[in-house]
């Protein structure tokens, strides 16, 4: 362990941002609760505190829409104040800042040096001076590219912690379960028989697969597999799934809105795949090993399923949809601009589907 973390038993880690961002942190927060065998504390948005009770090594959540971070909400100098007196109180022993390469992380690190807590590890491109006390200097992008769940664990390997867990895990909760199947019971759904998930809800319209390929792929995969079709989602995408269902018909259901975050756990660990946009719910699936074809707007490459029997079918953003941050255009130009890729075809899709499914029956026999 780094000399100044030896008596480390109070940690924050702060990591404002959507639940699959949590999800890829858990081998991290692994790593620090049985490392320090510490009280671990995590500050996240009010999205993200949605699946933080299924994590098991965190011991208590801040919620906090910080401003340098999008959300709907105005920004409030009194709630930030507020904020820092919040965390005076909890009397942490350090700050662990967790980002992506496209984040400058020295808000955060201003909030942990004003509310006095002693250490404080991130990544940062320019020297943070003061505000960190354990600086990584931040080679992404530019020099290369690793998947999220690597460069959390690289971060911790800075102060002399090495992760001995390398899967993503969430708590599977029976009583969810058991309510689970009593909603899919209701909506006629067939718990003794096999299902398959699509999950076509996106939080950034840049992600969006579109409705008519939804249909199609859902109508391909009624044909080759025998399999219930659930279309998943928030109360937000009850109409698009509603579409994507009565354009199909029988076994296919849609569920959107009716299921809690431990009940769509349990849902996708019962499932046969999943395929989803690249969202929360393909870290939910590799959480609980469940395969996943995702279908991946060229945003962010490090966030692919993680350890899991999966097929990526990328897609490229529209120039208007893109990001204006100079690091994302970095990455657009270097890996994306000669390489336009269009929509994943709906028999691309179903077939990457039944070679999943293959390859989860050869491993079942064997």
């Amino acid at each position: 362990m780094k000399t100044g973390w030896h008596n480390v038993k109070n940690v924050l880690v702060i990591r404002p941002d959507n639940m699959g961002d949590i999800i890829m942190m858990t081998p991290a927060l692994k790593a620090i609760k049985s490392s320090f065998d510490c009280r671990l504390t995590i500050l996240t948005s009010k999205i993200g505190s949605l699946i933080t009770p299924y994590i098991q090594d965190i011991d208590e959540t801040i919620e906090a829409n910080v401003p340098w971070v999008k959300t709907n909400a105005p920004a409030d100098a009194q709630e930030c104040t507020q904020l820092i007196k919040k965390l005076q109180s909890y009397h942490f022993d350090a700050a662990i800042i967790s980002t992506v390469y496209s984040q400058n992380p020295l808000p955060a690190a201003m909030l942990a040096m004003l509310s006095g807590i002693p250490r404080r590890l991130a990544y940062c491109r320019e020297n943070p001076y003061e505000l960190l006390t354990d600086w990584v200097p931040e080679n992404e992008p530019l020099e290369y590219i690793e998947h999220q769940v690597t460069r959390e664990m690289r971060l911790l390997e800075a102060i002399g912690i090495n992760a001995a867990a390398k899967r993503l895990s969430l708590y599977k909760s029976e009583t969810c379960w058991k309510r689970t199947q009593q909603k899919l019971f209701s909506a006629g759904i067939k718990i003794n028989k096999p299902w398959l998930i699509i999950h076509p809800g996106v939080s950034e319209i840049k992600r969006e697969y579109p409705l008519h390929l939804w249909i199609k792929t859902v109508q391909n995969l009624s044909l080759q597999d025998e399999s219930q079709i659930l279309v998943t989602g928030s109360k937000k995408d009850k109409n698009l799934a509603d579409a994507i269902s009565q354009a199909n018909g029988k076994n296919v259901f849609s569920i959107a809105g009716l299921l809690s975050i431990g009940e769509f756990i349990s849902l996708i660990a019962h499932a046969e795949a999943v395929v989803s946009v690249n969202t929360a719910t393909v870290h939910i699936a590799a959480a609980v090993n469940t395969p996943v074809v995702v279908l991946y707007a060229q945003t962010n490459p490090q966030h692919t399923p993680w350890l899991v029997p999966s097929v990526v079918l990328p897609f490229s953003i529209p120039k208007r949809l893109q990001s204006k941050n100079a690091i994302i255009q970095f990455v657009n130009h270097k890996y994306y601009a000669d390489k336009f890729c269009d929509y994943p075809t709906p028999s691309e899709i179903s077939s990457s589907v039944a070679k999943l499914l293959e390859k989860k029956e050869q491993i079942a026999i064997t």
